[in-house]
């Protein structure tokens, strides 16, 4: 199916759902169609865990402050703030005349303008529990404790801290800090979920849950002249390959990751396009806030699990080849993990200083001997958990640890059990990956403060030195001292091994070579406002 088919399946959709639309020739849309492997779960800021869900979000809604290609941190609906002198107030100063979405939970004003108490509740549901948002663990043992969050007026907005936490304004450009109305709220209940209502470059049309998501352009964005698209529909093949089919079909116009089934009909071994897909399609690579690991449960390992004893976790990230790996399921998209779990692209990773496990297998051999288990003789067996987008890597890492006389079993589930098994400890040894949710190394160190649940402490550690480090590192308002800090917490994380470590990813984003005004930064955020076709 070409451009022209797709547009006029989007048109006929919106006249289904609407009604109307503008009577405009149906070859002059211009329909932004991109992939997603996973499902939406839920269109609501409050639920923006995943990363397609974040995506939609962010296409829909707007906060305080955002985050630009660098990751400098930029206004958004603030124009401007400032932070008192004992780091614990922060006070924004709203743009004016910026409205909601069109919506009928507006009643007769059909739209509202946004004011500095919709910040208020917005923040407030974050932490409410009776909202129970995965985001809740952003404002966790942070805020002030009478009054957080408060509008003196109209157009300013205030959040008090109970002590200051250096990377706070990082935090504020999540997708879980955007704006929405009460009255949305009040209107649709748990139905929010699938009829948001945001002040974002596009509103609102259709989804059709596990098959597609309708956006259309908000001619009323605050950003005049923008955004240049009429509209985004996301469909939601599961299988990369199909989907990178459609691509060079030109029947979506852009996908996103690698997999060994595609990697090579797409990129060659050193990580660059293909010749013969020069001329149709464009690649973008750059590093990418994303720490690939495997995950040990520190706290619920099985009586007889291999993975208690030190000694073996370390030599799991002795005995793994992760330049290897690399080169043979990714191109070299990506960069082999042998410094911390901080990645390659915030101003705190420093491998010269932080330096973590290289492949070295006779290394593996002897920690495993040492401990008394020559060749892995006498150890159960481990099972991994993985879901079928990373089987490759799984399998991968498997066969080399085999080679040690280590006995891997690998357990295949769906995401949402993978994740579900993870937030409640029942996963001893699983695959996952920390994207950044905001520009700065604690929000990686975060993921082992033992104050911290799953999310983000999915591994459940717990250690006082680094408890102690970590309390210390968040109220350190000079850079240099605080990356000390992060790094002397690395040194804790690399000798104690509640993960292996395998790589700091890169963006891998494939977009027809009709589209252009695309970005590309090292949070993966697919930003579509300055998005338009040749």
């Amino acid at each position: 199916m070409n451009r022209l088919g797709i547009h006029i399946i989007f048109l006929c959709c919106l006249i289904i759902c609407s009604g109307c639309f503008k009577d405009e020739s149906k070859s002059s849309l211009k329909v932004f169609h991109y992939n997603s492997i996973n499902n939406i779960t839920s269109l609501d800021p409050a639920f923006a865990r995943s990363q397609v869900n974040i995506w939609a979000v962010h296409h829909l809604y707007n906060g305080l402050v955002a985050l630009d290609d660098d990751l400098n941190i930029i206004p958004d609906l603030a124009k401007s703030w400032t932070i008192s002198k004992d780091g614990k107030t922060y006070t924004f100063h709203l743009i004016q005349d910026v409205y909601f979405h069109d919506n009928p939970c507006f009643q007769n004003l059909k739209r509202r303008k946004v004011i500095a108490s919709d910040f208020v509740y917005s923040l407030n549901r974050i932490v409410d529990k009776n909202v129970n948002s995965p985001g809740s663990w952003i404002f966790s043992g942070k805020l002030d404790h009478s009054m957080p969050f408060s509008a003196p007026n109209d157009s300013t907005f205030v959040i008090k801290l109970n002590a200051p936490f250096r990377p706070m304004l990082g935090i504020l450009t999540m997708q879980y800090c955007s704006v929405i109305p009460i009255e949305a709220i009040n209107y649709y209940g748990k139905k929010f979920r699938s009829n948001p209502v945001g002040t974002g470059p596009f509103k609102f049309k259709k989804w059709l849950e596990s098959q597609a998501l309708f956006l259309i352009k908000n001619d009323n964005y605050f950003q005049k002249g923008y955004p240049k698209l009429d509209g985004v529909r996301t469909s939601f093949i599961t299988d990369r390959k199909t989907a990178y089919l459609e691509l060079l079909g030109n029947n979506i116009d852009f996908s996103y990751g690698l997999e060994s089934s595609i990697a090579n009909e797409l990129l060659n071994k050193d990580g660059e396009l293909q010749q013969k897909h020069a001329d149709k399609m464009q690649f973008l690579k750059a590093p990418f806030l994303n720490t690939e690991y495997l995950g040990i449960n520190m706290t619920t390992q099985p009586h007889d699990s291999p993975l208690k004893i030190k000694a073996v976790r370390q030599a799991l990230n002795y005995g793994l080849n992760k330049q290897q790996m690399l080169r043979t399921l990714r191109n070299n998209v990506g960069q082999a993990a042998h410094a911390g779990f901080i990645p390659k692209g915030l101003p705190s990773y420093n491998p010269a200083i932080v330096k973590g496990y290289t492949y070295n297998p006779q290394k593996a051999v002897e920690l495993l001997s040492n401990a008394g288990y020559p060749n892995g003789k006498g150890l159960a067996p481990i099972t991994l958990l993985t879901n079928k987008d990373y089987l490759d890597l799984s399998t991968f890492a498997a066969r080399q640890w085999e080679d040690l006389g280590l006995n891997i079993e690998i357990d295949v589930v769906e995401s949402a059990t993978l994740r579900e098994r993870m937030r409640n400890g029942q996963a001893s040894f699983f695959r996952a990956s920390w994207i950044a949710d905001y520009p700065d190394g604690e929000n990686y160190l975060a993921m082992y403060y033992s104050k911290n649940p799953a999310p983000p402490n999915y591994t459940f550690y717990k250690n006082p030195a680094f408890d102690k480090l970590y309390e210390s590192a968040i109220k350190e308002n000079n850079d240099s001292t605080r990356y000390d800090l992060y790094h002397q917490m690395e040194r804790i994380l690399i000798e104690d091994a509640p993960v292996v470590y395998l790589f700091y990813d890169e963006t891998a984003l494939f977009a027809n070579d009709d589209v252009v005004g695309l970005s590309n930064n090292a949070i993966n955020l697919l930003k579509l406002t300055t998005v338009d076709f040749k």
